[in-house]
């Protein structure tokens, strides 16, 4: 891959350039700068380098192998089945589809031997059935459309919000206030596309509610309610207003108190007509084990 260094582009470091250009991991383009596959001028630099504008940048990537999803026996929860779809109740730790980086051992690999292959077709080959998704490091419930009018009628009520999707979180800090909304745009980060960000740029729409459970010393138990449902969409909303989610090394809780695999996060409760009978269905999560330990050594601690 050959790049041209614009005037505009002085100043940028070569791996931050990169990472925009080439639509690829700022960890990625480090990797290939440390191992000597990118070149400036015909030259190898360090991953720290400024750009000074008008420079030939040769990067050698990777060759990337198809990904494909096949069915594994993995263990999922599933809180309720029927011909139309499934709701399940995600662990931490596990991601939902897969990727780069994440190939197999996913939920999508694991529901294609639960349900032998039957889900729907609408997201492809690689997300069959997922209609909508939560972070790896998230747990709790999401739904799974067995067929393409089922995922087509769960879509349509997610678009006009009438899918109802709650949240549990433990955040940084306290909030004054006993409910509030959030109401802030969110678009891809400028500088690493692995991260989203609060931007009036190249941005969507995002609406948060939150009402206050319980305050203790420098934390508060909320809960959340989506109207919009953006990537990251709850762990960027709290850390724009100083409040992020325990646990989340991402967007700003650094020191991980509580030495968590993850954020304190889970999805406690989805709403949802049902597509073939129309009869409104709600599903509540227990709190997990790591969410209870939290609260537990707040309250031990307040």
């Amino acid at each position: 891959m050959i790049l041209h260094t614009l005037p505009s582009d002085k100043a940028k470091r070569i791996d931050s350039y990169l990472s925009e250009k080439l639509s690829i991991s700022r960890s990625l383009a480090q990797e290939l700068i440390a191992t000597l596959r990118v070149k400036v001028n015909g030259c190898n630099i360090a991953k720290n380098y400024l750009i000074k504008g008008g420079e030939v940048i040769e990067a050698e990537l990777p060759e990337l192998r198809a990904i494909e999803a096949l069915p594994q026996d993995i263990p999922v929860e599933i809180i309720y089945e029927d011909d139309s779809l499934l709701v399940v109740n995600k662990p931490q730790g596990m991601v939902v589809h897969p990727a780069a980086g994440n190939p197999d051992g996913t939920l999508v690999n694991a529901l294609l031997f639960h349900c032998a292959g039957r889900l729907s077709t609408i997201n492809g080959k690689i997300r069959p059935g997922i209609v909508h998704r939560i972070d790896k490091n998230t747990a709790g419930l999401l739904i799974v459309a067995k067929t393409d009018d089922a995922h087509i009628s769960l879509a349509k009520q997610i678009s006009t919000h009438s899918f109802e999707r709650k949240y549990e979180a433990v955040v940084l800090g306290n909030i004054t206030d006993d409910s509030g909304t959030i109401e802030r745009p969110i678009g891809r980060h400028k500088t690493d596309r692995k991260k989203m960000a609060v931007t009036e740029k190249n941005s969507k729409e995002a609406i948060t509610f939150y009402r206050v459970f319980q305050r203790f010393n420098g934390y508060t138990h909320l809960e959340l309610t989506l109207k919009t449902g953006r990537t990251h969409q709850i762990r960027v909303h709290m850390a724009s207003i100083g409040h992020p989610v325990v646990g989340d090394n991402v967007y700003g809780d650094t020191k991980n108190t509580f030495k968590l695999q993850g954020q304190c996060l889970f999805a406690c409760r989805i709403g949802f007509d049902h597509p073939k009978t129309g009869e409104r269905m709600v599903f509540e999560a227990e709190r997990p084990d790591f969410f209870e330990a939290v609260l537990e050594k707040l309250k031990r601690a307040y």
